[in-house]
């Protein structure tokens, strides 16, 4: 599939997408939105594509709305759900948490509004050193309750960074989203495509099917009801991963002392 604002490049079961407006420092506008949606949709009943690394070309990550397309009376505003271009970006970061795949983001310098929102709603962040945070809505004029930004940041970080996050708009670097576990690494710019490739490749060796009920098993545990419910949740996907060949296999190799040769039920 081409797109006109992001590239795909297949590594394997590995999928590189990259935000592709350099120009524009990666920033958010309605085709790309359009690109998104399409590509995480996609995902959905996709069996050769295991994990997606999403990063920015050129300098920044991706700096949140491109507000002079926003603002532009020429672009007819998408239906999304009947809350024009809101409800048609938002449907992005639901998309993100539904598709199987862990999606494993590598920041560069900015990630701000929508695009902070695209690194909370994956499942990794690894950041250069020279990354940058921010609430960005906040700072237009808005909420900073948006596109999932108040859902996921307080999961991550607790409650008190988060607010004092989005009620400032203000910059948290990368020294300190790694202290406060916002990112789990922090590596030199040119190291982070190495660092990301070496963590998918990590999770390659998880079997195809306990790789994906496990991305689906901490989407349900983030809200169980309590321990039981949690529990519940692991005991189907457990269930369901026992009764594969790979589970079988895993065994074998186990008690063999080798690596598993999976293939994918």
């Amino acid at each position: 599939m081409h797109y006109e604002t992001i590239e795909v490049i297949k590594d394997g079961a590995i999928d590189w997408l990259w935000l592709n407006r350099p120009e524009a420092l990666n920033s958010i506008n309605t085709q790309m939105v359009t690109d998104l949606r399409h590509y995480f949709d996609s995902l959905m009943e996709n069996d050769e594509t295991r994990v997606v690394l999403m990063g920015g070309r050129g300098r920044a990550y991706c700096a949140g709305l491109d507000i002079k397309s926003a603002s532009s009376r020429n672009e007819k505003a998408p239906f999304g759900q009947g809350m024009g271009f809101q409800g048609y970006l938002a449907e992005v970061y639901i998309r993100m948490r539904r598709c199987p795949q862990p999606i494993i983001s590598l920041v560069q310098d900015a990630a701000c509004g929508g695009g902070f929102a695209f690194a909370l709603a994956s499942d990794v962040r690894i950041a250069a050193e020279n990354a940058r945070f921010n609430a960005a809505f906040i700072k237009i004029g808005l909420s900073a309750c948006d596109m999932g930004t108040s859902y996921f940041l307080p999961r991550l970080v607790g409650t008190s960074l988060a607010s004092e996050l989005m009620l400032t708009g203000r910059f948290i670097h990368a020294d300190r989203a790694l202290a406060t576990q916002l990112v789990s690494q922090v590596v030199p710019e040119d190291e982070l495509q190495a660092a990301g490739k070496a963590l998918a490749e990590e999770m390659l060796l998880a079997s195809p099917m306990g790789l994906r009920l496990t991305k689906d098993g901490l989407n349900m545990a983030v809200d169980a009801a309590g321990l039981e419910a949690a529990m519940a949740i692991e005991n189907r996907n457990q269930v369901l991963c026992s009764k594969t060949e790979d589970a079988k296999e895993g065994m074998r190799a186990f008690v063999e002392k080798r690596q598993p040769n999976y293939i994918g039920r």
